[in-house]
C-alpha cells in the first residue's frame, strides 16, 4: 500500500521508498524514513494534493509523489 492510498483519518508507518535520486533525498528530509507515523487528514476537492502530518508537521503531497511512499496501514494512532 502506499501513501496515497491512506483515507482521511487513516495512519500508516512507513515501510520505505520507491523514489529515486532527487525526489527520495526529499522525502527523507521531510521525515518519510522507514518506521516513521503518518497521517492522511485532508485532501483537495479533487483528490490532489493531500495533507499529512509527520512528525509534529503538516504538508500536502501530490498523489503521483505520495504514491512512491510505502506505507503498512495501521487501524489506530500512533
Amino acid at each position: 500500500m502506499t501513501l496515497a492510498d491512506l483515507t482521511r483519518g487513516q495512519w500508516g508507518l512507513v515501510q520505505g521508498l520507491s523514489a529515486q535520486g532527487t525526489l527520495r533525498q526529499r522525502l527523507l528530509d521531510l521525515g518519510l524514513v522507514p518506521g516513521t507515523p503518518v497521517q492522511a487528514l485532508f485532501a483537495a476537492k479533487g483528490g490532489s494534493p493531500t495533507a499529512y502530518y509527520v512528525r509534529g508537521s503538516v504538508f500536502a503531497l501530490r498523489g503521483d509523489t505520495a504514491s512512491q511512499v510505502l506505507v503498512e496501514p495501521k487501524e489506530e494512532a500512533l
